[in-house]
């Protein structure tokens, strides 16, 4: 049966959008995609350490005068242009995401997520996502199994295989430890992960662009989570070092979200 575009999703998820620090595009959106599953695992890091990782015309933000730098494994599902048919095969596949939190220095300073590295299980949608949004999207092997019951836990094993950036590999497992809550404003979890824009720039240089990608969702319903690491080279071959346990592990089990095109910054 053909995947038909989820208009109606769409438009229930538009039907929210008082939390939003600033209101959403008037233009359509390009992307529905569906987040199952996830992890947030967060560290404080050094501001000095990953400054130089940010392009210029962004800001690196902090909390409670902190960086952070997150570890995001999850899967999609759903995924769909709003014009165009769907990829084949990439209705459901896992990704990992490794990221940290800026704003433009221009006078919009919208707040939104940076991502140092997306590692996909899609070839496809790997190139797709390249080209039309900019990003760090790299091919790898994952597999991502979540135990039945609404405590399962998940474990989660990934292989970085493209070409473009060294081999990493992350070997965890994780799982919701306490009944789901919503972040309050001003809160480390809010600040985590209530972000509505993704930027991205082309290679360094005097030529580089950054861009802009606005996403829109409800509410994250977030819960506590607890989880177990055996390997995580993703942010050591960027020269972080995280230190320690996670200060900040939260779990969400879905939430359905729509992306713009970028813009230039």
């Amino acid at each position: 049966m053909r995947y038909l575009p989820p208009v109606s999703s769409a438009r229930s998820i538009l039907a929210s959008t008082d939390h939003r620090p600033w209101p959403a595009p008037r233009n359509g959106w390009s992307v529905f995609m569906r987040w199952h599953d996830l992890l947030f695992a967060h560290w404080r890091v050094d501001h000095d350490a990953i400054r130089p990782l940010i392009p210029d015309a962004l800001e690196l933000e902090t909390f409670d005068r902190s960086a952070w730098v997150g570890v995001v494994p999850f899967h999609m599902s759903g995924i769909r242009h709003r014009l165009a048919p769907a990829i084949p095969g990439a209705r459901r596949f896992p990704e990992l995401n490794v990221r940290t939190y800026v704003r433009e220095r221009s006078g919009q300073q919208r707040t939104g997520v940076w991502f140092f590295s997306l590692d996909a299980a899609h070839r496809l949608a790997v190139e797709v996502a390249r080209r039309a949004f900019h990003l760090n999207y790299c091919t790898a092997r994952i597999t991502c199994d979540r135990a039945p019951g609404p405590n399962g836990g998940v474990v989660y094993e990934t292989t970085r295989t493209d070409k473009r950036n060294p081999t990493a590999e992350l070997s965890c497992g994780y799982r919701p430890i306490g009944p789901a809550f919503r972040a309050e404003p001003g809160s480390l979890e809010h600040w985590l992960t209530e972000r509505y824009c993704m930027y991205a720039a082309s290679a360094p240089g005097p030529t580089q662009r950054v861009w802009c990608s606005e996403i829109h969702h409800e509410h994250w319903s977030l819960r506590p989570a607890a989880w177990t690491c055996q390997t995580l080279d993703m942010t050591r071959l960027l020269g972080i070092e995280l230190e320690g346990e996670p200060e900040s592990l939260l779990f969400a089990d879905r939430i359905d979200a729509i992306a713009w095109m970028p813009r230039r910054v």
